[in-house]
């Protein structure tokens, strides 16, 4: 129950900050920079994200520290984030999961990926420390 927990927690985290700061890419930085610098310029924010909300699940839930275990944190998190990605933020774009994937930046989209690896792994990575 807390491994479910943690990764609720965790996705909650990621998923707010990535909506706060989607909005401000959208509505302010592409206009002015397009969208692939847009994404990219965001990255490393959302990586920062990444790490203070991996850490703070670490600490804060009573997780045994196996690598198994704080994997199964980051797997939760990702899979309501892509829930959350394929349902709520399509809907919002009024596009299909084709469609969505169609129009991603091939540099840009490559960046996300990774950072969706990185957001899996996170917890894992950080609580070994």
């Amino acid at each position: 129950m807390q491994i479910l927990k943690a990764g609720v927690v965790y996705f909650a985290l990621v998923f707010g900050a990535g909506f706060v700061l989607g909005t401000i890419r959208v509505l302010w930085v592409v206009g002015k920079v397009g969208t692939r610098t847009a994404e990219l310029l965001e990255a490393p924010i959302m990586l920062g994200v990444t790490i203070l909300a991996a850490w703070w699940v670490a600490q804060r839930f009573v997780i045994p520290r196996t690598p198994s275990r704080l994997l199964a944190v980051g797997c939760v998190a990702l899979a309501l984030l892509l829930v959350c990605e394929f349902t709520f933020v399509l809907w919002l774009q009024g596009l299909t999961i084709r469609g969505y994937i169609a129009s991603r930046d091939p540099v840009a989209g490559t960046v996300y990926i990774a950072m969706l690896g990185l957001f899996t792994v996170m917890p894992m990575l950080l609580a070994r420390r």
